[in-house]
Protein backbone atom coordinates (compact mmCIF):
# COMPACT_ATOMS: atom_id res chain seq x y z
CA UNK A 1 0.00 0.00 0.00
CA UNK A 2 2.85 2.37 0.79
CA UNK A 3 4.39 1.68 -2.62
CA UNK A 4 1.09 2.14 -4.48
CA UNK A 5 0.38 5.39 -2.66
CA UNK A 6 3.85 6.92 -2.95
CA UNK A 7 4.56 5.99 -6.55
CA UNK A 8 2.79 9.03 -8.15
CA UNK A 9 5.07 11.60 -6.42
CA UNK A 10 8.13 9.55 -7.36
CA UNK A 11 7.09 9.53 -11.02
CA UNK A 12 6.21 13.23 -11.00
CA UNK A 13 9.04 14.44 -13.30
CA UNK A 14 8.18 12.07 -16.14
CA UNK A 15 4.42 12.49 -15.63
CA UNK A 16 4.56 16.29 -15.77
CA UNK A 17 7.12 16.26 -18.58
CA UNK A 18 5.00 14.00 -20.75
CA UNK A 19 1.88 16.07 -20.14
CA UNK A 20 3.91 19.04 -21.30
CA UNK A 21 4.95 17.44 -24.61
CA UNK A 22 2.30 14.85 -25.41
CA UNK A 23 -0.78 16.98 -24.72
CA UNK A 24 0.67 20.32 -25.88
CA UNK A 25 0.24 21.92 -22.46
CA UNK A 26 2.37 24.79 -21.26
CA UNK A 27 4.91 24.20 -18.53
CA UNK A 28 2.70 25.94 -15.96
CA UNK A 29 -0.40 24.00 -17.06
CA UNK A 30 1.39 20.66 -16.82
CA UNK A 31 2.67 21.59 -13.37
CA UNK A 32 -0.86 22.54 -12.34
CA UNK A 33 -2.14 19.09 -13.38
CA UNK A 34 0.54 17.43 -11.28
CA UNK A 35 -0.34 19.68 -8.35
CA UNK A 36 -4.05 18.82 -8.72
CA UNK A 37 -3.21 15.11 -8.58
CA UNK A 38 -1.16 15.45 -5.41
CA UNK A 39 -3.61 17.90 -3.82
CA UNK A 40 -6.36 15.31 -4.24
CA UNK A 41 -4.06 12.77 -2.57
CA UNK A 42 -3.48 15.09 0.39
CA UNK A 43 -7.21 15.75 0.71
CA UNK A 44 -7.84 12.03 1.15
CA UNK A 45 -5.40 11.94 4.05
CA UNK A 46 -7.01 14.84 5.89
CA UNK A 47 -10.52 13.43 5.42
CA UNK A 48 -9.69 9.86 6.43
CA UNK A 49 -7.07 10.32 9.18
CA UNK A 50 -9.50 9.45 11.99
CA UNK A 51 -11.72 7.03 10.10
CA UNK A 52 -9.43 4.11 9.30
CA UNK A 53 -10.24 2.13 12.44
CA UNK A 54 -13.94 2.83 12.16
CA UNK A 55 -14.37 1.97 8.48
CA UNK A 56 -11.68 -0.70 8.44
CA UNK A 57 -8.26 -0.78 6.83
CA UNK A 58 -9.27 -3.46 4.36
CA UNK A 59 -12.32 -1.62 2.99
CA UNK A 60 -10.51 1.72 2.70
CA UNK A 61 -7.47 0.15 1.06
CA UNK A 62 -9.61 -1.57 -1.56
CA UNK A 63 -11.54 1.64 -2.21
CA UNK A 64 -8.32 3.58 -2.68
CA UNK A 65 -6.78 1.00 -5.00
CA UNK A 66 -9.98 0.81 -7.05
CA UNK A 67 -10.05 4.59 -7.49
CA UNK A 68 -6.36 4.56 -8.44
CA UNK A 69 -6.89 1.89 -11.09
CA UNK A 70 -9.94 3.61 -12.56
CA UNK A 71 -8.59 7.16 -12.40
CA UNK A 72 -5.05 6.62 -13.66
CA UNK A 73 -6.21 3.99 -16.14
CA UNK A 74 -8.76 6.34 -17.68
CA UNK A 75 -6.24 9.20 -17.81
CA UNK A 76 -3.73 6.92 -19.54
CA UNK A 77 -6.19 5.86 -22.25
CA UNK A 78 -7.43 9.29 -23.33
CA UNK A 79 -5.88 12.40 -24.87
CA UNK A 80 -8.71 14.76 -23.94
CA UNK A 81 -7.24 17.25 -21.50
CA UNK A 82 -10.24 17.56 -19.17
CA UNK A 83 -10.57 13.76 -19.01
CA UNK A 84 -6.86 13.40 -18.17
CA UNK A 85 -7.19 15.99 -15.41
CA UNK A 86 -10.32 14.32 -13.99
CA UNK A 87 -8.68 10.90 -14.06
CA UNK A 88 -5.56 12.24 -12.37
CA UNK A 89 -7.65 13.82 -9.59
CA UNK A 90 -9.67 10.62 -9.00
CA UNK A 91 -6.52 8.52 -9.08
CA UNK A 92 -4.80 10.94 -6.70
CA UNK A 93 -7.59 10.53 -4.17
CA UNK A 94 -7.18 6.77 -4.45
CA UNK A 95 -3.43 7.02 -3.91
CA UNK A 96 -3.97 9.23 -0.88
CA UNK A 97 -6.43 6.73 0.57
CA UNK A 98 -3.92 3.90 0.17
CA UNK A 99 -1.20 6.04 1.77
CA UNK A 100 -3.49 6.87 4.69
CA UNK A 101 -4.12 3.20 5.45
CA UNK A 102 -0.41 2.43 5.07
CA UNK A 103 0.52 5.24 7.48
CA UNK A 104 -1.85 4.00 10.20
CA UNK A 105 -0.57 0.45 9.86
CA UNK A 106 3.07 1.61 9.98
CA UNK A 107 2.36 3.57 13.18
CA UNK A 108 0.89 0.41 14.71
CA UNK A 109 4.06 -1.57 14.01
CA UNK A 110 6.52 -2.28 16.79
CA UNK A 111 9.27 -0.56 14.76
CA UNK A 112 7.77 2.24 12.61
CA UNK A 113 11.16 3.34 11.28
CA UNK A 114 11.96 -0.12 9.97
CA UNK A 115 8.53 -0.37 8.30
CA UNK A 116 8.88 3.04 6.65
CA UNK A 117 12.35 2.25 5.32
CA UNK A 118 11.01 -0.99 3.83
CA UNK A 119 8.27 0.98 2.08
CA UNK A 120 10.70 3.57 0.75
CA UNK A 121 12.98 0.80 -0.45
CA UNK A 122 10.13 -0.77 -2.40
CA UNK A 123 8.84 2.41 -4.01
CA UNK A 124 12.34 3.59 -4.93
CA UNK A 125 13.13 0.29 -6.62
CA UNK A 126 9.88 0.29 -8.59
CA UNK A 127 10.21 3.93 -9.64
CA UNK A 128 13.78 3.29 -10.80
CA UNK A 129 12.60 0.37 -12.93
CA UNK A 130 9.90 2.57 -14.48
CA UNK A 131 12.41 5.30 -15.32
CA UNK A 132 14.63 2.75 -17.05
CA UNK A 133 11.76 1.18 -18.99
CA UNK A 134 9.35 3.96 -19.99
CA UNK A 135 11.71 5.98 -22.26
CA UNK A 136 12.06 2.94 -24.54
CA UNK A 137 8.28 2.54 -24.93
CA UNK A 138 7.50 5.93 -26.49
CA UNK A 139 6.60 9.48 -25.52
CA UNK A 140 2.94 8.94 -24.63
CA UNK A 141 1.67 10.66 -21.50
CA UNK A 142 -0.19 7.50 -20.57
CA UNK A 143 2.83 5.30 -19.86
CA UNK A 144 3.70 6.54 -16.33
CA UNK A 145 0.00 6.78 -15.47
CA UNK A 146 -0.52 3.21 -16.63
CA UNK A 147 2.42 2.08 -14.48
CA UNK A 148 0.74 3.59 -11.41
CA UNK A 149 -2.60 1.95 -12.26
CA UNK A 150 -0.99 -1.46 -12.76
CA UNK A 151 0.84 -1.15 -9.44
CA UNK A 152 -2.44 -0.47 -7.64
CA UNK A 153 -3.98 -3.47 -9.39
CA UNK A 154 -1.08 -5.71 -8.33
CA UNK A 155 -1.39 -4.65 -4.69
CA UNK A 156 -5.13 -5.41 -4.54
CA UNK A 157 -4.78 -9.16 -3.65
CA UNK A 158 -2.70 -8.27 -0.58
CA UNK A 159 -5.52 -6.29 1.04
CA UNK A 160 -7.16 -9.48 2.32
CA UNK A 161 -4.56 -9.55 5.11
CA UNK A 162 -5.72 -6.20 6.50
CA UNK A 163 -8.16 -5.94 9.44
CA UNK A 164 -11.76 -4.86 9.09
CA UNK A 165 -13.57 -2.09 10.98
CA UNK A 166 -13.84 -1.90 14.75
CA UNK A 167 -17.03 -2.92 16.44
CA UNK A 168 -19.15 -0.31 18.13
CA UNK A 169 -19.18 -0.11 21.89
CA UNK A 170 -22.46 -0.46 23.81
CA UNK A 171 -22.67 3.30 24.18
CA UNK A 172 -22.71 3.62 20.45
CA UNK A 173 -19.22 4.96 20.07
CA UNK A 174 -16.42 3.32 18.18
CA UNK A 175 -13.60 2.00 20.28
CA UNK A 176 -10.90 4.57 20.76
CA UNK A 177 -12.66 7.43 18.95
CA UNK A 178 -12.77 9.50 22.14
CA UNK A 179 -9.03 9.25 22.72
CA UNK A 180 -7.65 12.80 22.53
CA UNK A 181 -4.95 13.60 20.02
CA UNK A 182 -1.62 13.76 21.88
CA UNK A 183 1.29 16.14 21.27
CA UNK A 184 -0.92 19.13 20.47
CA UNK A 185 2.11 21.44 20.10
CA UNK A 186 4.76 19.22 18.59
CA UNK A 187 2.40 17.69 16.03
CA UNK A 188 1.29 20.93 14.30
CA UNK A 189 4.86 22.28 14.30
CA UNK A 190 6.11 19.11 12.65
CA UNK A 191 3.25 19.11 10.13
CA UNK A 192 3.90 22.72 9.10
CA UNK A 193 7.64 22.17 8.82
CA UNK A 194 7.22 18.96 6.80
CA UNK A 195 4.82 20.77 4.45
CA UNK A 196 7.51 23.35 3.64
CA UNK A 197 10.18 20.64 3.49
CA UNK A 198 8.22 18.63 0.93
CA UNK A 199 7.38 21.79 -1.02
CA UNK A 200 11.07 22.52 -1.51
CA UNK A 201 11.90 18.92 -2.46
CA UNK A 202 9.15 18.58 -5.04
CA UNK A 203 9.55 22.05 -6.48
CA UNK A 204 12.91 20.85 -7.77
CA UNK A 205 11.75 17.28 -8.47
CA UNK A 206 8.87 18.54 -10.59
CA UNK A 207 11.18 20.46 -12.93
CA UNK A 208 14.21 18.14 -12.76
CA UNK A 209 13.34 16.70 -16.13
CA UNK A 210 13.33 20.12 -17.78
CA UNK A 211 16.58 21.13 -16.06
CA UNK A 212 18.28 18.01 -17.37
CA UNK A 213 16.94 18.43 -20.90
CA UNK A 214 17.20 22.18 -21.43
CA UNK A 215 19.98 23.39 -19.11
CA UNK A 216 22.26 20.38 -18.59
CA UNK A 217 22.05 19.16 -22.21
CA UNK A 218 20.87 15.60 -21.60
CA UNK A 219 18.76 13.62 -24.05
CA UNK A 220 15.57 11.82 -23.08
CA UNK A 221 17.27 8.44 -22.64
CA UNK A 222 20.21 10.00 -20.76
CA UNK A 223 17.83 11.81 -18.44
CA UNK A 224 16.01 8.55 -17.72
CA UNK A 225 19.32 6.88 -16.83
CA UNK A 226 20.30 9.71 -14.47
CA UNK A 227 16.94 9.64 -12.70
CA UNK A 228 17.03 5.85 -12.44
CA UNK A 229 20.57 5.93 -11.00
CA UNK A 230 19.46 8.66 -8.59
CA UNK A 231 16.60 6.50 -7.37
CA UNK A 232 19.02 3.58 -7.11
CA UNK A 233 21.20 5.75 -4.90
CA UNK A 234 18.06 6.40 -2.90
CA UNK A 235 17.85 2.66 -2.34
CA UNK A 236 21.34 2.75 -0.87
CA UNK A 237 20.32 5.65 1.33
CA UNK A 238 17.27 3.76 2.59
CA UNK A 239 19.41 0.71 3.35
CA UNK A 240 21.86 2.89 5.28
CA UNK A 241 18.98 4.47 7.21
CA UNK A 242 17.63 1.03 8.04
CA UNK A 243 21.05 -0.16 9.19
CA UNK A 244 21.62 2.91 11.36
CA UNK A 245 18.14 2.81 12.85
CA UNK A 246 17.99 4.75 16.12
CA UNK A 247 21.74 4.79 16.77
CA UNK A 248 22.06 8.47 15.85
CA UNK A 249 18.66 9.45 17.23
CA UNK A 250 16.31 11.41 14.99
CA UNK A 251 17.44 15.00 15.53
CA UNK A 252 20.85 14.66 13.89
CA UNK A 253 19.73 12.81 10.71
CA UNK A 254 16.80 15.21 10.24
CA UNK A 255 18.68 18.44 10.94
CA UNK A 256 22.05 17.73 9.35
CA UNK A 257 20.47 15.77 6.49
CA UNK A 258 18.22 18.71 5.60
CA UNK A 259 21.19 21.09 5.54
CA UNK A 260 23.09 18.86 3.11
CA UNK A 261 19.95 18.42 0.97
CA UNK A 262 19.74 22.21 0.66
CA UNK A 263 23.25 22.28 -0.80
CA UNK A 264 22.41 19.47 -3.22
CA UNK A 265 19.30 21.30 -4.44
CA UNK A 266 21.30 24.46 -5.11
CA UNK A 267 23.89 22.42 -7.03
CA UNK A 268 21.32 20.54 -9.12
CA UNK A 269 19.33 23.65 -10.05
CA UNK A 270 22.44 25.52 -11.19
CA UNK A 271 23.98 22.61 -13.16
CA UNK A 272 24.87 23.38 -16.78
CA UNK A 273 26.66 20.11 -17.62
CA UNK A 274 25.46 16.50 -17.51
CA UNK A 275 28.09 15.62 -14.90
CA UNK A 276 27.12 18.42 -12.51
CA UNK A 277 23.42 17.64 -12.92
CA UNK A 278 23.97 13.93 -12.32
CA UNK A 279 26.15 14.58 -9.25
CA UNK A 280 23.62 16.90 -7.64
CA UNK A 281 20.63 14.72 -8.51
CA UNK A 282 22.24 11.52 -7.23
CA UNK A 283 23.51 13.07 -3.99
CA UNK A 284 20.14 14.67 -3.36
CA UNK A 285 18.18 11.47 -3.96
CA UNK A 286 20.57 9.54 -1.71
CA UNK A 287 19.81 11.77 1.26
CA UNK A 288 16.14 12.56 0.61
CA UNK A 289 14.70 9.13 1.54
CA UNK A 290 17.01 8.89 4.55
CA UNK A 291 15.61 12.07 6.10
CA UNK A 292 12.09 11.16 4.98
CA UNK A 293 12.27 7.80 6.77
CA UNK A 294 13.21 9.52 10.03
CA UNK A 295 10.42 12.08 9.59
CA UNK A 296 7.88 9.29 9.04
CA UNK A 297 9.17 7.47 12.12
CA UNK A 298 9.03 10.69 14.17
CA UNK A 299 5.43 11.37 13.12
CA UNK A 300 4.46 7.78 13.89
CA UNK A 301 5.96 8.04 17.39
CA UNK A 302 3.71 10.98 18.28
CA UNK A 303 0.56 8.84 18.33
CA UNK A 304 0.35 5.06 18.47
CA UNK A 305 -2.99 5.16 16.60
CA UNK A 306 -1.27 6.75 13.62
CA UNK A 307 -3.30 9.96 13.48
CA UNK A 308 -0.27 12.24 13.50
CA UNK A 309 1.43 9.98 10.98
CA UNK A 310 -1.52 10.49 8.62
CA UNK A 311 -1.86 14.22 9.28
CA UNK A 312 1.87 14.88 8.87
CA UNK A 313 1.86 12.70 5.75
CA UNK A 314 -1.07 14.68 4.37
CA UNK A 315 0.73 17.94 5.11
CA UNK A 316 3.69 16.51 3.22
CA UNK A 317 1.37 15.70 0.33
CA UNK A 318 0.14 19.31 0.33
CA UNK A 319 3.71 20.48 -0.03
CA UNK A 320 4.30 17.85 -2.68
CA UNK A 321 1.14 18.99 -4.48
CA UNK A 322 2.24 22.61 -4.58
CA UNK A 323 5.75 21.62 -5.64
CA UNK A 324 5.36 21.29 -9.43
CA UNK A 325 3.51 24.59 -9.77
CA UNK A 326 5.86 26.38 -7.36
CA UNK A 327 8.90 25.08 -9.19
CA UNK A 328 7.47 26.10 -12.55
CA UNK A 329 6.64 29.62 -11.35
CA UNK A 330 9.97 30.15 -9.58
CA UNK A 331 11.99 28.87 -12.52
CA UNK A 332 10.03 31.07 -14.93
CA UNK A 333 10.59 34.16 -12.75
CA UNK A 334 14.12 33.66 -11.41
CA UNK A 335 15.59 30.93 -13.60
CA UNK A 336 16.58 27.48 -12.43
CA UNK A 337 19.61 28.67 -10.45
CA UNK A 338 17.60 31.36 -8.67
CA UNK A 339 14.89 28.82 -7.89
CA UNK A 340 17.52 26.54 -6.34
CA UNK A 341 18.79 29.30 -4.05
CA UNK A 342 15.26 30.15 -2.87
CA UNK A 343 14.47 26.49 -2.15
CA UNK A 344 17.77 25.94 -0.34
CA UNK A 345 17.14 28.97 1.86
CA UNK A 346 13.69 27.68 2.74
CA UNK A 347 15.10 24.31 3.75
CA UNK A 348 17.62 25.97 6.05
CA UNK A 349 14.74 27.71 7.81
CA UNK A 350 12.59 24.61 8.37
CA UNK A 351 15.51 22.46 9.56
CA UNK A 352 15.39 24.16 12.97
CA UNK A 353 11.76 23.40 13.98
CA UNK A 354 11.94 19.81 12.73
CA UNK A 355 15.10 19.22 14.76
CA UNK A 356 13.50 20.88 17.79
CA UNK A 357 10.49 18.54 17.63
CA UNK A 358 12.79 15.52 17.37
CA UNK A 359 14.69 16.69 20.46
CA UNK A 360 11.58 17.65 22.42
CA UNK A 361 9.81 14.34 21.89
CA UNK A 362 12.92 12.23 22.52
CA UNK A 363 12.55 11.14 26.13
CA UNK A 364 14.61 8.32 27.62
CA UNK A 365 14.25 4.57 27.19
CA UNK A 366 12.19 2.75 29.79
CA UNK A 367 13.14 -0.45 31.50
CA UNK A 368 11.35 -3.71 30.73
CA UNK A 369 7.97 -3.91 32.42
CA UNK A 370 7.72 -0.17 33.02
CA UNK A 371 4.25 1.30 32.86
CA UNK A 372 2.95 4.82 32.99
CA UNK A 373 1.11 6.49 35.79
CA UNK A 374 -2.12 8.22 34.89
CA UNK A 375 -1.39 11.46 33.08
CA UNK A 376 2.17 10.41 32.29
CA UNK A 377 3.84 9.61 28.98
CA UNK A 378 3.02 6.15 27.62
CA UNK A 379 6.03 3.87 27.72
CA UNK A 380 5.52 2.66 24.17
CA UNK A 381 5.56 6.21 22.81
CA UNK A 382 8.70 7.15 24.71
CA UNK A 383 10.36 4.03 23.43
CA UNK A 384 9.27 4.75 19.86
CA UNK A 385 10.63 8.28 20.12
CA UNK A 386 14.02 7.07 21.32
CA UNK A 387 14.37 3.93 19.29
CA UNK A 388 14.19 1.51 22.20
CA UNK A 389 13.69 -2.09 21.02
CA UNK A 390 10.06 -3.03 21.17
CA UNK A 391 10.70 -5.86 23.56
CA UNK A 392 11.89 -3.45 26.25
CA UNK A 393 8.43 -2.03 26.92
CA UNK A 394 4.96 -3.49 27.22
CA UNK A 395 2.58 -3.55 24.30
CA UNK A 396 0.56 -0.39 23.64
CA UNK A 397 -2.66 -2.01 24.77
CA UNK A 398 -1.07 -2.93 28.09
CA UNK A 399 0.60 0.40 28.83
CA UNK A 400 -2.13 1.86 31.07
CA UNK A 401 -2.88 -0.52 33.91
CA UNK A 402 -6.05 -0.20 36.01
CA UNK A 403 -5.66 0.55 39.68
CA UNK A 404 -6.79 -2.49 41.73
CA UNK A 405 -7.75 -2.00 45.37
CA UNK A 406 -6.88 -4.94 47.64
CA UNK A 407 -8.54 -5.28 51.03
CA UNK A 408 -6.19 -6.36 53.83
CA UNK A 409 -6.90 -7.18 57.45
CA UNK A 410 -6.40 -4.30 59.87
CA UNK A 411 -3.22 -4.66 61.90
CA UNK A 412 -3.59 -5.70 65.51
CA UNK A 413 -3.64 -2.88 67.99
CA UNK A 414 -0.27 -2.68 69.67
CA UNK A 415 -0.19 -3.57 73.35
CA UNK A 416 1.87 -1.07 75.25
CA UNK A 417 3.42 -3.61 77.64
CA UNK A 418 4.74 -5.63 74.71
CA UNK A 419 7.40 -2.98 74.25
CA UNK A 420 10.21 -2.03 76.51
CA UNK A 421 13.49 -0.23 76.39
CA UNK A 422 16.41 -1.77 74.60
CA UNK A 423 18.83 -3.85 76.59
CA UNK A 424 19.18 -7.29 78.18
CA UNK A 425 16.06 -8.84 79.57
CA UNK A 426 15.60 -9.55 83.25
CA UNK A 427 16.37 -13.12 84.09
CA UNK A 428 12.91 -13.79 85.43
CA UNK A 429 11.37 -12.53 82.18
CA UNK A 430 13.52 -14.63 79.92
CA UNK A 431 11.53 -17.62 78.65
CA UNK A 432 12.85 -21.09 78.04
CA UNK A 433 15.67 -23.11 79.46
CA UNK A 434 18.96 -21.71 80.44
CA UNK A 435 17.55 -18.71 82.20
CA UNK A 436 19.45 -17.12 85.02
Amino acid sequence: LFTAGYLPPYLLPTTVGRLDTSLSLTTTQAGAVGSALLLSSATAGFLLASRVQRVGARALARLGLALAVLGYGAAALTTTVWAVVAGAVVGGFGSGTATTVAATRIAAEKDPHRASTAGLLSVSALAGAVYLTVPHLGRSHGLPLAAIALTALAVWPLTGRLPGGTTASPAGHDAGTDTPLPRRRSGPVLAAAVLCWSLAQNSLWGVSGRIGLTQAGLGDAGLGVVLAVALGAGLVGVLVAGALGPRLGRAMPIGAGTLVIALCIALTASATTPAAFAAGEIAWNTLYPVVLSYLIGLAASLDARGRWAVLVGSASSLGTAAGPLTGSVLSAQAGYAGMGLVLAGGLLLVAAPMTAVALHTGGRPLLPGAIRRRGGTPAALVAAATGTPSGAVPEVGAVEQPVVEIDVEAPAVAVRRAYDTAGPRQAAATPGPGTG
